[in-house]
């Protein structure tokens, strides 16, 4: 099943050079899950033809306002949808206190249920959304104020299932194979039992998202950027201004690039650029002089990533 990341605005501070402010969507089995609401996302959301009412997790990473401007329209929207679903919100503490402080935006007053994970600025990490198949941790990471990145990850699925080798050692077809391949020895008539290691190969691995924005190089980003099959990383400004860089708590496109070589990702993305740069493309080249496998996040774009073709790569290393 793939997973496909869309980013929804690339800006730092505010819209500018046809970027819109931060935010990033996460697409998979038709849900999807936002890291970051700036002003305007919910358009960005129509305009990458994502349905708003798929939304099941909001994940903001702190509060200034280019991040978070745009989930009161949002969920002012998803309240006139009608939707009953629960939505998950995850924010630095406060999160619930600045709802109920906006006229009609208490969560007590929504239609659906909406389930607040508040964050506190003396953690250190934390899963904070978790299903059957996913699980999504936070970590601080360095801007000043309190922010926090975040990891998306499915959940090692079973390994494949040698059904003509299982057959081989007596296992008959049926209910015998579901449960083996579910990690369960199958005793058969004869006494003789079957383990799953015997017939299932090795678990294989899930898709794993990094989102580290609006922070300085850390021990934060390069956790939740370890083996990353994608790194979206905060790439503000160039080397030449590695100063303002750390004077406002944001990273060079280099920094960058050195995360995402020092964690062992896969892929980075740049974004959060300044308005300075019209034109990300000095920021690719100086991030690839560090990490090859860089790109410049566009707005809008699909990126498709497909747990198959991780598990064909790591049967030929």
């Amino acid at each position: 099943m793939t997973t496909t990341v869309i980013p929804l605005g690339t800006a730092s501070a505010i819209p500018a050079a046809g970027r819109h402010l931060s935010a990033l969507a996460l697409e998979r089995k038709g849900r999807v899950w936002l890291f970051d609401c700036g002003e305007g996302t919910q358009y960005r959301l129509k305009e990458a033809g994502l349905k708003r009412s798929r939304i099941d997790g909001i994940f903001i990473t702190h509060f200034h306002g280019d991040h978070w401007y745009g989930l009161l329209g949002l969920l002012s929207t998803l309240e006139l949808l009608e939707r009953a679903e629960p939505v998950t919100l995850v924010g630095p503490t406060g999160t619930r206190d600045l709802l109920r402080a906006v006229p009609s935006a208490d969560p007590a007053d929504r239609s659906f249920p909406l389930e607040i994970v508040e964050v506190d600025k003396g953690f250190t990490h934390g899963v904070v959304l978790e299903t059957d198949e996913l699980v999504v941790e936070a970590r601080p990471l360095e801007h000043g104020e309190f922010a926090m990145g975040f990891r998306f990850e499915e959940k090692p699925r079973p390994g494949r299932l040698d059904a003509e080798a299982a057959r081989a050692l007596g296992v008959p077809e049926g209910p015998a194979l579901g449960r083996l391949k579910s990690g369960e020895p199958v005793t058969l008539q004869d006494g003789t039992t079957v383990h799953p290691e015997q017939v299932v190969g090795p678990e294989r691995p899930g898709i794993a998202v990094a989102y580290v924005t609006d922070t300085r190089p850390c021990e934060g980003g390069r956790h939740l950027a370890a083996e990353a099959d994608l790194l979206v990383h905060d790439a503000t400004f160039g080397s030449e201004l590695s100063d303002r860089a750390v004077d406002t708590g944001h990273s060079t496109a280099r920094e960058a690039a050195t995360v995402a070589r020092d964690a062992g990702a896969k892929r980075l993305l740049l974004t959060h650029f300044s308005a300075r740069y019209s034109d990300p493309a000095p920021l690719v080249e100086e991030a690839r002089a560090v990490f090859p496998n860089t790109e410049a996040a566009r707005e809008l774009n699909r990126y498709a990533l497909d747990p198959r073709e991780k598990e064909e790569a790591a049967s030929t290393e």
